[in-house]
Formats: structure tokens, C-alpha cells, sequence
């Protein structure tokens, strides 16, 4: 991996941390409105950015109240989320239709994180799946926009170039 790249993946990292603390009362619960989510976007743009958000996730779950739970599943949805969206992303053309699809991807695979705060706290998982996904589609959702146009000034792909 080249220091380019890792040095990107750093600073996505530190942003999905630093983003996740400012609303750490909403972001560990059946209702997760995890503004950093909206990172998610950028496997979009290039694979490359799997890795600053993966680790972004990690690091901001270690700060969860559900401890190692978190880091399994919630690490998990994510990396499971991401391949999936990689994947999609050769069957869809456009740069919103993407994302929509990563939205939609990302919402369902919250069957882990219901599954997880089932174990941990014996809520009910239909319920729980209903009120994570839910709200990790409103997250995508609304950034949808704010990520394609900040790609628009930055340009995602190509400060993953040489």
C-alpha cells in the first residue's frame, strides 16, 4: 500500500472518530444516527478508502458501551457492507445511483448490528433491525447530497491517484 493511501485512510479514520464523538449519545443504540456514516460514501469513489473506514469504525467502537460486542458486529456490518458495495458497484453506473445503492446496502445489513443489541440487551431483533436500518437510511440519505458535492471541489477518486 502506498504512503499515499494510507495516509488518506488515516485522516478517514480520524474524521469518522472524531465525527462519531460529537454524537456518541446517538450513535450506540436502536436508533443510530452515526453522522460519520456518511463516510460510508467514499467506497463510492475508490475501494481504497475500505480500510480509513473500517479502522474508523473500529476505533469509534471501542468507545461503545457494548465493548467487544461492538467491535465484532459492528466492524462486521461494516466490512460486510462495504465488500457488498464494491461488488455493486460494477452492475451500477452514476455517481447518486451508487450511492442510493450503497444506502440501501448498508441499511439492510443492519441485521448484525439488531442481532448484536439482541444479544446484549434481549431486544426484540425485527424491531431493533427496523429502527437501526431506518436510521442508518435517513444518515446515508440526507449525506448523499453533502458527499457529492464536497466530491465535486475534492474529488474523492482522484486524491487516491498516484
Amino acid at each position: 500500500m502506498k504512503v499515499k493511501t494510507l495516509a488518506v485512510n488515516a485522516i478517514v479514520a480520524a474524521l469518522y472518530v472524531a465525527v462519531s464523538m460529537l454524537v456518541a449519545p446517538f450513535a450506540f443504540s436502536q436508533l443510530q444516527f452515526r453522522l460519520s456514516e456518511m463516510f460510508n460514501h467514499l467506497i463510492v469513489f475508490d475501494k481504497r478508502y475500505f480500510w480509513g473506514i473500517i479502522i474508523g469504525v473500529a476505533v469509534t467502537n471501542l468507545f461503545s458501551p457494548l465493548g467487544a460486542y461492538d467491535l465484532v458486529f459492528g466492524v462486521g456490518q461494516s466490512a460486510l457492507a462495504l465488500g457488498i458495495a464494491i461488488l455493486a458497484k460494477r452492475f451500477v453506473k452514476g455517481t447518486i445511483a451508487r450511492m442510493i445503492v450503497t444506502t440501501i446496502i448498508f441499511s439492510v445489513t443492519m441485521f448484525l448490528i439488531a442481532w448484536e443489541l439482541h444479544l446484549a440487551f434481549h431486544w426484540p431483533f425485527l424491531l431493533t433491525w427496523f429502527t437501526t436500518a431506518v436510521s442508518e437510511f435517513i444518515v446515508m440519505g440526507v449525506t448523499i447530497p453533502v458527499m457529492y458535492f464536497i466530491d465535486k471541489k475534492v474529488n474523492f477518486k482522484k486524491i487516491m491517484e498516484k
